[in-house]
Order: structure tokens, then sequence, then C-alpha cells
């Protein structure tokens, strides 16, 4: 659940006020982790850092150059999460990518979005093909069409036995 700029504010003046944060946690049932970035947030940026943050792109750089801070300076996720403005589970997917992968994994650009679905789409029109290529796929598609025509045959068939069983007279379609 998102919380407002104001519920946010109310927050951090209830334990400005001296309130327990496990009590203030308990009552507006918020996580401790969530209240205690919230408090670093505002101590760090004042109001401004209670509102909502803004989507920037980081650069690969950046990214090794917090996933380092992370891993060998052993500066806390809470820490660089609120000094750098990156999302939480940005940072813990980039320090899981780098542990699996290396450093090398970070500068590798993904596609977004759906890949596409090219095996389900019709082949593109080949290039001049030659003789023998043309021959081979004419070949092809006889086969496939004449293994059909057998299936179907076959179906036939097996629909007028099962009518002779039931004595019904075979139709003449």
């Amino acid at each position: 659940m998102k919380h407002t700029f104001e519920e946010k504010l109310n927050y951090i003046r209830l334990v400005l006020k001296g309130e327990p944060q496990s009590q203030i946690c308990r009552k507006y049932k918020l996580g401790q982790h969530y209240l205690e970035n919230l408090i670093d947030r505002y101590k760090l940026y004042g109001e401004a850092g209670l509102r909502q943050k803004t989507h920037n792109a980081i650069s690969p750089v950046n990214k090794e150059r917090l996933v380092r801070l992370f891993e060998e300076n052993g500066v806390t996720l809470r820490q660089i999460c609120n000094q750098y403005s990156v999302s939480k589970t940005a940072l813990e997917s980039w320090v899981r990518q780098v542990r699996t992968r290396g450093y090398k994994s970070l500068y590798e650009t993904q596609r977004r979005g759906r890949p596409p679905k090219n095996s389900m789409a019709r082949p593109k029109k080949k290039e001049p093909q030659t003789e023998l290529e043309r021959l081979q796929a004419e070949n092809l598609r006889l086969k496939a069409e004449n293994a059909l025509l057998k299936k179907v045959k076959a179906l036939v068939e097996e629909q007028d036995a099962r009518a002779r069983l039931n004595g019904q007279k075979p139709s003449t379609n």
C-alpha cells in the first residue's frame, strides 16, 4: 500500500516526538525497515526525501560503483539506497547478478519488453532459389499434402466402418 506524503510526514513527527518505532509500526501497520528508511531519507533530504522518488536511468559504471560500495566497503544496502536514490530491489538484483556472472554482466544491455514471436510467423520470401532448392521445397510440400490426404481417407473409411457396424448405410458425401 502506498502512503501519501502527509502520512509519511505524520510518521516522522511521531518519531521525533519520542514515540517508539515499534509502537508506530504496530499502530499504522508498517514494516520496521520501511519506517527506518523514511527516517533516514528525512534526515538526509528533509521533507523532500519523503516525496515520491523520480525514476532515473543509472549507467553501468555507476551500478558497478554502487555494487562495489556494498561488496567491498561494507556499506549497507539501506545507506546506499538513500544516499544515491536507488531502489533496494534494483540494487539487490545488481548484487545478485554480479555474484553469479561477474561485473561484466552490468555492462550488457538487455532488450526491454516481450520478445517477438518469430516461430509462428510465416517465413519471409527468400531470394531467388536455385532449381534444385525449388524442386526440393516443392517435393516437401507434396509429401506433406500426400500424408494429409492419406489421413483424411483413413478417417473417412473408419467412419464408414462404424456406420456399418451400427446398421446404418454409409453416406455418399
